[in-house]
């Protein structure tokens, strides 16, 4: 294995770590919490982009999926996958490949990673309640009720967050060579 390869495994290992880490910042809600889960998401793509957040986050799901509680609440378990929020975990891999792709085609600075972090919390709550919506047998009006309409407002905070932290810590781990990429393009 060639030092780059390991390199961005440990990445990976460390985004999916800080993932589990937010996951336990929550606001308990009847029946899907806000968590800094999401944060983390948009904070990985921005930094390390689509592939690598995604493995990132494939890595994470993994993780809970075999019992380490890395899920919000302290949980884990496959369970937790199929259950009512299992689709906003789904959703983390999708949105994280969403928000990095965007930022690799087109820039990674503050107004274009706020596009991106903004388009990927939009997958997270699509995928995350559609799922919701059928493994609770709700209606599509009570799973937008439960599962959208509460994390829009902290979804776009939060959006605007990953991408201002983001593209700060990327700018510097790619001036310090512990990232690819230009500096310019973080600029």
């Amino acid at each position: 294995m060639n030092g780059e390869k390991l390199r961005m495994i440990i990445q990976c290992s460390i985004f999916a770590a800080i993932t589990g880490i937010f996951a336990q910042i929550e606001i308990p809600l009847p029946l899907v919490p806000i968590s800094g889960q999401t944060l983390a998401v948009g904070l990985t793509a921005t930094i390390i982009g689509s592939r690598y957040g995604a493995f990132s986050m494939v890595g994470y799901a993994a993780l809970g999926a075999v019992g380490v509680p890395v899920f919000a609440g302290f949980s884990g378990g496959a369970q937790v996958l199929v259950g009512p929020t299992g689709g906003y975990i789904f959703g983390f891999i999708a949105a994280a490949f969403i928000t990095g792709i965007i930022l690799e085609k087109t820039k990674f600075n503050l107004t274009m990673a706020m596009i991106a972090n903004t388009v990927g919390m939009i997958v997270i709550l699509i995928v995350g309640t559609i799922q919701l919506k059928f493994v609770a047998e709700l209606s599509w009006t009570h799973a937008m009720a439960a599962g959208v309409y509460p994390f829009i407002l902290v979804g776009l905070i939060k959006a605007f967050l990953a991408s201002w932290i983001g593209i700060t810590v990327r700018k510097r781990l790619v001036q310090a060579r512990l990232i690819q990429g230009s500096t310019k393009a973080a600029a």
